[in-house]
């Protein structure tokens, strides 16, 4: 089992469930360092005040909120320590929703919960099955880095899962995004819709990051002085371009069909009728946004030492 992150306690109602919390994920992406191409000099990043260009020691730096550009709000962090958090290293459930309720947007990070001990074994039983039976997740609050945070619990294949969520006002609306008045035909539709059935499979297991097996070839090819791959070109396309969208969708689901190894040319045919070209709509003037007033900026001064 991976290390856990920190072990703690689910609150259910009067029962208490001790827990170890597990991160669900594993980073697989390849990172780099930065060097100096002259004499590869491993590059080094430093915290430097901006006032006296002092290098500092962790121990010389401390939290503050900025209110303005000259003034900087100290925080400490025993004022930190005395906010009324949650309980530390404590799970509260404070309630029960439907599964189908939860927007994926809100849901971040993903931890597995282990039982830690004998004691737990039978409260997490309970738990799980009656989240199964019921067909509920749980919301739940607790602490995390100086922050009360706001989590999911569902099992996954016998496991109790937390997914810390975002708060509502962390949501930004996609009502400004989406566009308006679109005109499109029953026969636009239903192809869009044969498209997705012919694309659709059963699971994700067979999808694999192809761009780091590529950059594992390219570091194992310069690392023993082998030849390095041929690079491959990658399909281009242009952006803005108007195209015939019943065709495009003709010949996505026909390219869908014969990588599957399916012939079946009677469902991939549509025969194309002549449409006449629609006259362009001119464009309504864009309303010229005021110009917001901005704050002069003060040049920040260090006080002298007495």
């Amino acid at each position: 089992m991976p290390r856990p992150l920190w072990t703690g306690a689910i609150s259910f109602g009067l029962v208490t469930i001790p827990i170890k919390v597990v991160s669900a994920t594993e980073d697989h992406s390849i990172s780099f360092h930065q060097y100096h191409l002259e004499d590869m000099g491993r590059i080094r990043n430093r915290k430097v005040c901006e006032i006296d260009g002092q290098v500092l020691s962790q121990d010389e730096i401390g939290k503050g909120y900025e209110v303005t550009k000259d003034e900087i709000i100290p925080i400490t962090d025993e004022e930190l320590d005395g906010m009324p958090l949650p309980m530390a290293r404590a799970i509260e459930i404070v309630a029960f929703v439907d599964a189908d309720s939860i927007d994926p947007v809100r849901i971040a990070d993903s931890y597995y919960l282990a039982t830690d001990g004998d004691v737990a074994k039978k409260p997490y039983t309970l738990l799980r099955k009656a989240l199964q039976r019921s067909d509920k997740v749980a919301v739940a609050k607790f602490a995390w880095h100086n922050r009360e945070r706001l989590g999911l619990l569902r099992v996954r294949e016998g496991a109790i899962v937390l997914h810390s969520m975002r708060w509502p006002d962390e949501i930004r609306s996609p009502e400004s995004l989406t566009p308006k008045h679109v005109d499109l035909d029953q026969g636009e539709i239903d192809r869009a819709v044969q498209l997705t059935e012919t694309m659709a499979v059963d699971d994700l297991l067979g999808f694999r990051d192809q761009y780091r097996e590529a950059l594992e070839q390219l570091i194992e090819a310069k690392s023993e002085d082998k030849e390095l791959p041929e690079p491959t070109a990658g399909e281009t396309k242009e952006p803005g371009q108007l195209v015939d969208l019943m065709a495009v969708l003709d010949a996505s689901v026909k390219k869908a069909r014969e990588s599957r190894g399916e012939t079946d040319e009677d469902a991939t045919v549509h025969e194309m009728k002549p449409r006449r070209k629609a006259a362009a709509k001119k464009a309504p003037a864009k309303k010229t946004a005021p110009k917001k007033r901005t704050a002069k900026k003060a040049a920040a001064k260090k006080r002298s030492a007495s």
